[in-house]
């Protein structure tokens, strides 16, 4: 089922259809479906067509890094560091994240509506990201169009837990296909270095990062799923076993963020690293009925509990766990782990945890313009919108939405 150069533009070029619509004015779909308008599937769906409303450029499928669009930004998470010009366009990850986002509300409403939304609006989007000029093909950082940018191995592997789980939920074998066609360029990224592990970016291997090893673990076990071919699965432990011995906490199971070449360990610690890893805890004991992976996954979760949330009481005198300032992208995606942990035990306290931060958020956080910055107890005062925070934000209300019991928060 691999997909050539030919199938992957023939993707873009079927939905990037003569008289597509972009820019501003751009409707989410499935929003006139949603019966519960103060609900987390309708602020998902609100928030989506603000984001298309705030973010497009007009006459293309891309969007800006920022709302408003600012020419003083420089992307400061790139592997040389800050960026040095101004750019049209959001990077990468930024975007990549709405496709996470469609994910999660396809997933959760299975509206058909969504998978549109992907093929007309998000892989036209995408396409403008893939390079092929370099063996194996992938996404890089940047548009194709400007000078050639670094490609991150986990700015791939996002996209390719999407497409599987795309795949998953809709049966369709493009998404499939993507999936695959990501899957090489990411085991393009495994040495046998450090006992092995994949590399954060291609251009300079100097470190192996927990946020490329462990989405990768959780890739391949959703690639396991999809085809039911054990190299998935033996890849994707093997990966969660490495990530384990080299950058795990042994205190507290949280997760470190990277280790160099020379065996030095960055101790810095981020909601999605940790996440990944309890997603992929939890997938294994779904695969294996291994009681100890499901004791592991629990340990992580409750020191990710202690750690990433902190005590808070609103005006209101309503007392909760508040989730600690962060990119949101990082909690949504420590958020897909708690899920799969919901899936396997049932323990609803931290999915309650992360309900009440999201209704506290949306009727407290946003600004004049409905956006979200970083902040989870008060209006985001920063001046300009970071793309990925509105995208996380639509994600976590989809995946919210999509469990029975959270639907909506007093």
């Amino acid at each position: 089922m691999a997909v050539n150069k030919r199938n992957l533009f023939g993707i873009a070029l079927t939905i990037v259809l003569p008289g597509l619509m972009y820019g501003h004015g751009f409707c989410a779909v499935g929003i006139d479906s949603v019966s519960q308008k103060n609900s987390p599937l309708a602020w998902a769906g609100e928030l989506t067509t603000l984001v298309y409303e705030r973010y497009a450029v007009e006459g293309t499928p891309l969007l800006r890094e920022n709302y408003p669009h600012d020419q003083a930004y420089r992307a400061d998470y790139l592997a040389e560091g800050t960026d040095s010009a101004p750019n049209p366009y959001s990077y990468l990850w930024p975007f990549s994240g709405m496709l996470s986002a469609s994910n999660a509300l396809f997933e959760t409403t299975g509206d058909k509506r969504y998978l549109r939304m992907v093929d007309d609006r998000v892989l036209p989007g995408l396409m403008r990201y893939y390079d092929d000029n370099r063996a194996p093909a992938g996404f890089a950082s940047y548009v194709n169009d400007a000078e050639q940018s670094d490609r991150f191995y986990d700015d791939n592997i996002w996209l390719g837990i999407d497409f599987a789980e795309l795949y998953l939920a809709s049966g369709e074998d493009r998404y499939l296909d993507m999936a695959e066609e990501i899957w090489k360029f990411v085991k393009s990224g495994e040495d046998d270095l450090l006992g092995g592990g994949i590399y954060w970016c291609e251009q300079k291997r100097t470190s192996k990062n927990t946020c490329s090893n462990a989405p990768a673990a959780v890739f391949a076990f959703r690639m396991f799923e999809a085809t039911r071919d054990s190299l998935y699965f033996y890849a994707g432990k093997r990966w969660y076993d490495w990530t384990k011995r080299h950058l795990q906490d042994p205190e507290d199971g949280l997760y470190w963020d990277n280790v160099n070449l020379k065996s030095k360990v960055d101790k810095r610690k981020y909601p999605y690293n940790s996440g990944q890893m309890l997603q992929s805890a939890a997938l294994l004991y779904r695969f294996t009925g291994d009681a100890g992976y499901l004791k592991e996954a629990q340990r992580i979760a409750a020191s990710g509990y202690a750690y990433f949330f902190e005590p808070f009481t609103s005006p209101g005198a309503q007392s909760f766990r508040l989730l600690k300032r962060s990119n949101n992208w990082f909690i949504a995606v420590m958020m897909r782990g708690y899920v799969e942990l919901y899936r396997e035990d049932g323990d609803r306290r931290y999915l309650e945890a992360f309900a009440k931060n999201l209704d506290y958020a949306w009727n407290h956080t946003r600004d004049d313009n409905g956006l979200f910055g970083k902040s989870w107890d008060s209006v985001n005062q920063e001046s300009r919108k970071w793309l990925l925070d509105q995208a996380a934000m639509i994600e976590m209300y989809a995946r919210i939405a999509g469990i029975a019991g959270f639907m909506a928060v007093d």
